[in-house]
């Protein structure tokens, strides 16, 4: 069965043609990795937006929208399904109507959701009070509905960023240390946590950020190739175990291996451990480089005004890279 015919069955029998298509898709061996994540992602976008088409019929000022993970794409088996239900404040009675008619659905088959309703203001609001919303909304992907409203929350959500990188930068390297301190290095763990370790997911999509505050770039050699094989690995995991884990246990480690067609644990340890290395590598020199930025940008201030006898000096903002 092509795929196309997958998403044609899943549009014509909802939900229940949705969760058949969807587990055929991800009992095709021959369709694992990236494939396979952008082929769960096209199916699950279809399905999505024609649940919100039927559910939002009468209303306007709304659109449905990726973010997180599944807004770049990079749907596991066992994902959260990350969804915005963005809209203008112009009837919220009847957007609360559209999101249970959304949301139930998703639940009764049985999918993890993180959900959230908001009109533009609201989602750039908590965006500034918390940097993990930002860096989802940074991610954010139009699925159904007004995209004009869509496009409007993705421009402004990047210009705050990049506006406030001096200041949200910082709070990110610090979250990621923390992260470290707890999950410890994962190119050195027997039980890595692919996500949360030092080196995992977490940093590398740390790294996507930082590249598009416009104040520092990663390394690039491998790292596209390092992010995909922990990707990898980690849907093999959700395949072997049936659950939205992250954690590379010591007893699942063989059947992972043999679902990437590997010949045993320790290769795909090995693996796992040169990614890793990669990554935090590419973290090193990326966030010694925001240091230096920044520390660059406080520093010409004051060296202009002690140049220019001690008069205030405005500080100039490139208008774009370059």
């Amino acid at each position: 069965m092509t795929g196309t015919d997958v998403r044609t069955e899943a549009e014509d029998s909802g939900p229940s043609g949705y969760a058949a298509a969807r587990l055929r898709l991800l009992t095709e061996g021959a369709r694992s990795g990236p494939p396979r994540r952008a082929a769960l992602a096209e199916l699950t976008d279809d399905w999505l937006g024609g649940l919100f088409t039927v559910a939002a019929r009468d209303l306007r000022g709304a659109s449905l929208v990726a973010v997180g993970g599944y807004g770049r794409g990079e749907l596991s088996p066992r994902s959260d399904l990350d969804l915005l239900l963005l809209h203008d404040g112009s009837d919220p009675g009847a957007v609360a109507a559209v999101a249970d008619r959304l949301w139930y659905p998703i639940w009764d088959l049985g999918l993890a959701l993180d959900h959230s309703v908001r009109t533009p203001g609201e989602a750039r609001k908590t965006a500034g009070d918390d940097v993990k919303v930002q860096l989802g909304l940074l991610d954010a992907r139009h699925l159904a509905g007004d995209l004009g409203l869509t496009a409007g929350l993705r421009t402004a959500v990047l210009a705050d960023w990049r506006n406030q990188a001096p200041k949200r930068l910082p709070e990110l390297h610090e979250l990621c240390a923390e992260r470290a301190d707890r999950q410890g290095e994962l190119q050195y763990l027997l039980e890595p946590d692919l996500k949360e370790a030092r080196g995992g997911l977490r940093d590398a999509t740390a790294l996507r950020a930082v590249t598009a505050s416009w104040l520092a770039d990663a390394p690039r050699e491998g790292l596209a190739d390092a992010r995909r094989r922990l990707l990898d690995v980690r849907d093999a995991l959700h395949l072997a175990t049936g659950r939205a884990t992250d954690r590379l246990a010591l007893q699942e480690q063989d059947q992972v291996a043999a679902e990437l067609g590997l010949l045993d644990a320790d290769t795909l340890l090995r693996q796992v451990y040169e990614a890793a290395r990669v990554i935090s590598y590419a973290s090193d020199v990326t966030w010694r480089e925001v240091g230096r930025v920044l520390r660059s940008r406080a520093v010409r201030p004051r060296l202009r005004a002690m140049l220019g006898g001690g008069k205030p000096v405005a500080e100039r903002s490139p208008l774009a890279e370059g």
